[in-house]
C-alpha cells in the first residue's frame, strides 16, 4: 500500500472521510457508507426538483469530497461490475483489498489535477445484427482505465440525482429504478383497448449514438457542474485502437461508467421536440394532452405512438432537425412507420394488435433466433464435458431469458424452446455416450426400457425449467 493509502483511516469513515491512519478495506462499514451516499443523493435530487441550483452545486461539491462516495464507487467498479477484471491501456486492475484501498486513496485526494488516459477500444459482436449462425457486424467498446472508471462512478453519484429530477417521464434506459419492462408496460397501456386513439408507430433508432454525441452541446447542458472539467477530459482523452491513439472530437466511449448518463443528458428534450405535452394541473396531471403523440425511449431506441400516419411523418421530421445540432441522426435503415396492426419490435418484444382487437406483447422472432443460437453454441462447446457441466452452464441462460420474457405472452415460445432444448440435450447425450471418456456412473434409470443416452438427457432436462409464470 502506498503512503497516500496509509494516510486514510477506517475507524470513522464519515461523509468527508477520515484524516489520518490506515484504511482496512475489509473492515469498512459499507452499510454506513451507502447510507451516506443515499442521503446526499436524495438531498441533491430534492434541491434540483425545487429549482435551488446554488444548493445543488454545493451538495454536489460535498458529494465529490465524500469519502463514502469514493469507497462505494471503487467497490462498485472493482467488485460488483461485470468488467472488473478488464484492464484499460495501463493494464491495471484492482482485484484485492490492498489494491482497492490504494485506488481509493489515489482518486480521493489526487496530488495533481486529474489526467484522463485514452480508452482501449475492443470490437464486440452487435447482437441485433447477429444471424442464426452467429455471424454479425461488430461495434466498438471503449474501456477506460480502472482509475478513470472509479472516478467516473464518483462523478456520476453527484451528477445523476440532479438530472433525475429533470429527466422526461417516459425515458427508461440506464436510470435507477427503471427498466425495459417499464417501457413495454407504458407502450401497452397506451395502445391497449378498442378505443385507443394512437394507431400508428414511429419505430426509430439512432445511428451510432454513443459515438456521435456532440461535446459542445453536452458540456453546455452540464452548466456549472463542479466536475465538468473531468467530464471534458474523459470525452477528449482519445482512443487506443490496434496500437494507434486517435483523438476524440465527438462521442463518448460505450464502456465508460458515466457514458449512459451522458447519453440521457444529451437526449433530454426529445419528448418536447416531438410535440409531447403533459397535463400539469387537476386530477389528470401527468397524463399526455389529448391529440399529442407519446414518446417512449430506452437509451438510443425509441418509439413514438401517433394518431395518424401523417402525424408520425411530421414527428420524424421534427426529431431529425432537433438531433442534427447535437451530432446525432436517425438510422433510416432501421426507422419505420407502421400501423399497430402490423406490429413492431422494441426491446426484444413484438407488440401488435390482432384482428380480434387484442394487443399482445410476445418475444420477437429475432430474440428467439438469438436464444436458440446461444443455446446451440453453448451445448456444442460442451461436447466433451461431464453431464453436470451442461445444466450448470445452461440453467443461468434459461432462467435469465425466461425471467425477462415472462411478463409477455410467452407460453407458446417457452414450449417451443423447451422442445428445442430437449433436442439439443438429447443430441449431446447420444454423442457423449458414444465417446470413450470415463465418467462416474449415472443413477440407474427407473424405467428398464430407458436407454443410457435418454436417461442422461432426462437428468439434464429435469435440472432446468422455463418459467411457468408467463401469461397464457
Amino acid at each position: 500500500m502506498t503512503d497516500d493509502a496509509a494516510g486514510l483511516v477506517l475507524a470513522a469513515v464519515g461523509v468527508n472521510g477520515p484524516e489520518d491512519g490506515f484504511l482496512d478495506w475489509d473492515a469498512v462499514d459499507w452499510r454506513a457508507c451507502e447510507e451516506n451516499v443515499r442521503r446526499l443523493r436524495q438531498r441533491i435530487f430534492t434541491a434540483s426538483r425545487n429549482g435551488d441550483l446554488k444548493r445543488v452545486r454545493n451538495l454536489q461539491k460535498l458529494m465529490l469530497r465524500s469519502m463514502s462516495n469514493t469507497l462505494v464507487s471503487v467497490r462498485q467498479v472493482t467488485q460488483h461490475n461485470a468488467g472488473r477484471r478488464t484492464a484499460g491501456v495501463d493494464g491495471e486492475t484492482a482485484l484485492d483489498s490492498p489494491a482497492r484501498a490504494e485506488l481509493a486513496a489515489r482518486i480521493h485526494r489526487p496530488s495533481q489535477p486529474w489526467r484522463a488516459l485514452p480508452v482501449r477500444r475492443v470490437w464486440i459482436p452487435k447482437a441485433r445484427n447477429t444471424t442464426a449462425r452467429g455471424v454479425g457486424t461488430l461495434r466498438p467498446l471503449g474501456i477506460p482505465v480502472i482509475a478513470d472508471r472509479a472516478q467516473q462512478a464518483r462523478v456520476r453519484q453527484a451528477l445523476e440525482p440532479e438530472w433525475e429530477a429533470r429527466f422526461e417521464p417516459r425515458s427508461y434506459g440506464f436510470r435507477p429504478g427503471r427498466g425495459c419492462q417499464d417501457a413495454i408496460r407504458m407502450i401497452f397501456n397506451t395502445l391497449r383497448g378498442s378505443k385507443a386513439k394512437r394507431t400508428w408507430v414511429l419505430d426509430a433508432d439512432l445511428a451510432a449514438a454513443f459515438d456521435r454525441i456532440g461535446h459542445d452541446r453536452l458540456l453546455a447542458a452540464l452548466g456549472g457542474f463542479p466536475a465538468a472539467g473531468m467530464v471534458r477530459a474523459w470525452l477528449t482523452a482519445g482512443v487506443l485502437d490496434r496500437g494507434m491513439i486517435t483523438t476524440t472530437e465527438e462521442g463518448t466511449p460505450q464502456g465508460g461508467v458515466i457514458s449512459p448518463l451522458l447519453l440521457n443528458i444529451a437526449l433530454h428534450g426529445l419528448e418536447e421536440a416531438a410535440g409531447v405535452r403533459y397535463v400539469t394541473t387537476g386530477t389528470h396531471a401527468g397524463e399526455t394532452v389529448p391529440g399529442c403523440p407519446v414518446l417512449v425511449r430506452y437509451a438510443d431506441d425509441f418509439v413514438v405512438l401517433c394518431h395518424t400516419q401523417d402525424q408520425a411523418n411530421k414527428v420524424k421530421a421534427l426529431l431529425v432537425e432537433w438531433l442534427k445540432p447535437r451530432g446525432l441522426a436517425v438510422n433510416e435503415d432501421k426507422t419505420t412507420i407502421v400501423p399497430v396492426t402490423g406490429g413492431f419490435d422494441f426491446l426484444g418484444f413484438t407488440i401488435r394488435r390482432y384482428p380480434n382487437g387484442k394487443l399482445l406483447t410476445t418475444p420477437s422472432e429475432a430474440a428467439i433466433r438469438r436464444i436458440k443460437g446461444r443455446l446451440r453454441a453453448e451445448v456444442r462447446s460442451l461436447r466433451s464435458a461431464k453431464t453436470a457441466a451442461v445444466p450448470y452452464t445452461i440453467n443461468p441462460i434459461v432462467r435469465g431469458w425466461a425471467a425477462y420474457y415472462r411478463h409477455g405472452v410467452s407460453k407458446r415460445v417457452f414450449t417451443e424452446l423447451d422442445a428445442y432444448l430437449w433436442k439439443l440435450t438429447w443430441s449431446w447425450a447420444t454423442r457423449r455416450q458414444s465417446g470413450s471418456r470415463e465418467e462416474p456412473p449415472l443413477p440407474a434409470p427407473t424405467d428398464p426400457g430407458v436407454t443410457v443416452s435418454r436417461h442422461r438427457a432426462l437428468l439434464i432436462q429435469s435440472s432446468r425449467r422455463w418459467s411457468s409464470t408467463s401469461s397464457a
